[in-house]
């Protein structure tokens, strides 16, 4: 198994959590970027970087999963993406994102583009809580036990 991470927009405190359990449990861990990262030193971390464009990273990511990879995103579209190769999709804020809820957030992704672009202000997601970096570090946690007992 292998984590993919959509690294330009994930967050600085969400990677060190990933270095951190990329190491403990000794998976491979790739983030994706369209410009240089910066990686702890580690047999177990790398970044690739790819040339800027819409959904350049995003795309190189499915081209590379595999069945059961996780990717770490917010993006619904690459998500949904994830989950339809047979990888596993987990937002920043700590949801996983599967099979039975990807529909319900591409929707609503959907909705809220098609307001924005009537003009209506729906403004940005909120800055990243305490709350949501435990929810995300307890997340992958379970993730990866469960993964390590099968």
């Amino acid at each position: 198994m292998q984590i993919w991470v959509d690294a330009d927009a994930c967050p600085a405190v969400i990677k060190d959590i990933l270095y951190r359990a990329a190491e403990r449990v000794k998976c491979p861990l790739t983030l994706v970027a369209n410009h240089p990262l910066r990686t702890p030193p580690s047999p177990y971390i790398k970044s690739m970087q790819v040339p800027g464009g819409f959904d350049v990273a995003d795309n190189r990511i499915v081209e590379l999963l595999q069945t059961g990879d996780l990717v770490i995103t917010a993006d619904i579209p690459l998500a949904a993406a994830a989950i339809e190769k047979g990888g596993h999709a987990l937002n920043p804020r700590g949801e996983l994102y599967t099979k039975d809820n990807i529909r319900e957030r591409l929707t609503m992704r959907n909705f809220m583009g098609e307001l924005r672009n009537t003009g209506v202000m729906t403004g940005g997601p909120a800055a990243l809580s305490l709350s949501d970096r435990q929810a995300f570090a307890n997340q992958l946690d379970r993730f990866l036990t469960r993964l390590q007992k099968t």
